[in-house]
């Protein structure tokens, strides 16, 4: 198995109406941050672009559709892979859900629709509490 050097990826911050963040617990037997919350995220496919990505991602993690408001901004972290160091970069996009029935895809996940006032009420990271940060203050 190769092991990458860097990976790009695309984060979908999902804004209902009501100005309500779309967060979703991780799986616990995911390998990367499981039990965190978060904003749906995933790596990009060969030549996807980052907006379709980050649409594809929402889709497969809770089976919402939706459409890109406007990129909202860009991150990065470096992580360690079997001993490796890999740098991800990291394009967020502000998403306007079509659909508010999520379905997600393990049973120990779990999601919530919360103000902006309430994302500390769950126990999401820094990381993903920047991205949300970064899409509310262009909405």
């Amino acid at each position: 198995m190769d092991i990458p050097g860097e990976m790009r990826l695309a984060a979908a911050v999902v804004v209902d109406k009501r100005g309500r963040v779309l967060l979703v617990r991780r799986s616990e037997t995911e390998r990367f941050l499981p039990r965190v919350w978060g904003v749906p995220c995933g790596k990009l496919e060969p030549d996807e672009s980052a907006a379709d990505g980050a649409l594809r991602e929402l889709k497969e993690e809770t089976g919402l559709r939706g459409e890109i408001v406007r990129k909202v901004g860009e991150s990065s972290f470096v992580s360690d892979y079997r001993g490796h160091e890999v740098k991800s970069w990291q394009e967020n996009f502000l998403v306007r859900p079509l659909s508010l029935d999520v379905t997600l895809p393990k049973p120990d996940q779990a999601y919530a629709w919360l103000r902006p006032a309430e994302l500390t009420s769950v126990a999401i990271d820094d990381y993903n509490l920047d991205v949300v940060r970064q899409a509310l203050t262009s909405f």
